[in-house]
């Protein structure tokens, strides 16, 4: 069986979506619930790598942080790594790991991505 760690907010739908498509194919992931226990900065950089993105792409823009106080701003990869790592609500979700794979779960069909 595969193991399958799941970044996790349990009041995002497309978390719960994600969960049920894991659930549905008999995963039981691994849930890690990023906002009560945030990634330190190379779990951080270690998810990237595993996405392939940077660390400005897995920013949730949209989010009210955001916009308040790091629009417009350019900063380094390794500098959002830590704004992300200290404002985790930032990151982008659900993120479904297995091995050194990753997915972004939007939409949450995309978990199974990492399943072949």
């Amino acid at each position: 069986m595969k193991k399958v760690t799941l970044y996790y907010n349990p009041r995002c739908s497309k978390c719960r979506e994600a969960l049920c498509v894991l659930e549905e194919k008999g995963i039981e992931p691994k849930i890690i619930e990023y906002l009560k226990t945030p990634p330190a900065e190379k779990q951080l950089n270690d998810i990237l790598k595993k996405l392939g993105l940077k660390a400005e792409d897995l920013l949730r823009k949209k989010e009210p942080l955001f916009i308040e106080k790091y629009k417009n701003k350019k900063l380094s990869n390794a500098e959002w790594i830590k704004v992300m790592c200290k404002n985790p609500v930032l990151i982008e979700r659900p993120i479904a790991i297995e091995g050194n794979k990753a997915v972004i779960g939007r939409p949450a069909e995309r978990v199974i991505e990492i399943l072949k």
